[in-house]
């Protein structure tokens, strides 16, 4: 695991690199670094807005004692698009964004929610909880 992801934070930037310095070839560097301020910005807001509104739900979720377990999944989803985002390049927007929009993360969210529950049928994953919930 920890292989994939040093090739993954090593491969990831120099692709990215790649496809900015040839963005740059077309539309010039002013404007390759004005795309990578707006795209960073319009997701910083767009994670914000979801953000807020998911922890409005899970604070409704848990008043009501219900688990806001696709909430959760959803805040994690929020979080890590937002962060990507943040990070300048066009693949790490592109994955952002998909994570940060509602209509496109709903795919993402099920898969992921697929993938924790094999983790815990496997034993991978250990799930502890109180009785009393």
């Amino acid at each position: 695991m920890l292989f994939k992801l040093i090739i993954l934070f090593t491969t990831i930037p120099i692709i990215e690199l790649m496809i900015l310095l040839r963005i740059n070839q077309y539309i010039g560097f002013g404007y390759t670094i004005l795309l990578v301020f707006l795209t960073g910005v319009a997701g910083a807001f767009m994670a914000k807005q979801q953000g807020r509104g998911i922890l409005k739900r899970i604070k409704g979720d848990m008043r009501q004692g219900r688990m806001p377990g696709d909430e959760l999944v959803n805040g994690l989803c929020v979080l890590i698009g937002g962060a990507l985002l943040l990070t300048p390049g066009i693949i790490t927007d592109i994955a952002g964004f998909s994570l940060v929009i509602p209509a496109t993360r709903q795919g993402l969210k099920q898969g992921i929610k697929r993938k924790m529950k094999q983790m815990i049928r496997e034993g991978s994953v250990h799930v502890h909880y109180d009785k009393e919930w």
